[in-house]
């Protein structure tokens, strides 16, 4: 039976939580937001990969994922990635390939990449070898400029990937940080960042105040967390150097100490466009997988 009295009282009610809402801060709606698309860095599920390679993008899928990013291609052409990629609903923004593979074969690096769908050529180490001359990281920012403009005329953005040695002042460069080095000189048109949001955090900088610093530089990231952030020793051999770092602390985002609430809050000033999980020697990859996916489809900023 129709009552005015409820009605009005209805009306009241919600006239009261707009108004609530409305007098909230944006910073309150921006809080809401979530990854729509969680991507995983092939990386982890490598050996499997090496046996069984369109069985294991199946499971992947399976689990819930959207986007992969290749750390390898294990002797499939880029026509075979294509369709197992297109059978399984999946796309490939991005992938890594060495130093090496983008010097010496850039035009049929760019090729594959057209084909499969990247929109991102990572590369994710510079060897030691060429950074350790005076003028090194010169070189590789120059070498980088000019692998970008190549990529970005075909329609491909570069970028590089970090690990921990970016974040260690370097003698050669008068004590500045290697990556600060790599963002200021290199051309943000061409060259953009994969933050490795693990490696960035381990050695105690912090990745927001460099969304703030260059903004839109972080379209990719990649997540993986630590039980606890590790010993930092000045003058002595820092604790996520050592070789089993990876099994004794690495784990799956939301079973660590990484706050990344507030990480992916700057997330929009970042340019952050996909987010990879990823861990580099999980006891069972799969099972590692699928925790990384279930708190990050959840999660909420």
């Amino acid at each position: 039976m129709y009552n005015p009295s409820m009605k009005r009282r209805t009306f009241i009610e919600s006239s009261l939580a707009t108004g609530i809402l409305a007098s909230l801060p944006a910073r309150g709606f921006a809080a809401m937001h979530q990854i729509d698309k969680v991507g995983v860095q092939l990386y982890t599920v490598r050996d499997a990969m090496k046996n069984d390679f369109s069985g294991t993008i199946g499971k992947v899928a399976s689990i819930g994922y959207k986007e992969v990013e290749f750390a390898g291609y294990f002797d499939h052409s880029p026509a075979d990635i294509r369709a197992i990629l297109d059978k399984n609903g999946l796309t490939a923004p991005s992938c890594h390939l060495g130093y090496d593979v983008v010097e010496n074969h850039l035009p049929e690096t760019i090729a594959s990449a057209q084909t499969i769908g990247h929109s991102y050529i990572i590369c994710p180490w510079i060897d030691e070898k060429l950074r350790k001359p005076a003028d090194g990281l010169k070189r590789v920012a120059e070498f980088f400029n000019k692998v970008g403009k190549s990529c970005k005329s075909a329609g491909i953005q570069f970028g590089y990937h970090n690990h921990t040695w970016e974040f260690q002042p370097d003698a050669n460069l008068g004590g500045k940080l290697p990556y600060d080095f790599l963002l200021e000189n290199t051309d943000p048109n061409f060259v953009i960042m994969e933050l490795d949001l693990c490696w960035i955090c381990v050695t105690g900088q912090d990745p927001v105040s460099y969304f703030r610093r260059f903004p839109g530089r972080f379209p990719l990231v990649h997540v993986k967390d630590v039980k606890r952030m590790p010993k930092v020793t000045p003058g002595k051999k820092d604790e996520f150097l050592n070789s089993d770092f990876e099994k004794r602390v690495m784990t799956e985002p939301g079973s660590g100490v990484i706050d990344w609430k507030r990480i992916f809050a700057q997330a929009d000033e970042a340019g952050i466009k996909h987010f990879f999980v990823e861990h580099d020697d999980p006891a069972d990859p799969f099972a590692s997988i699928a925790a990384s996916y279930k708190y990050l489809s959840a999660l909420r900023f």
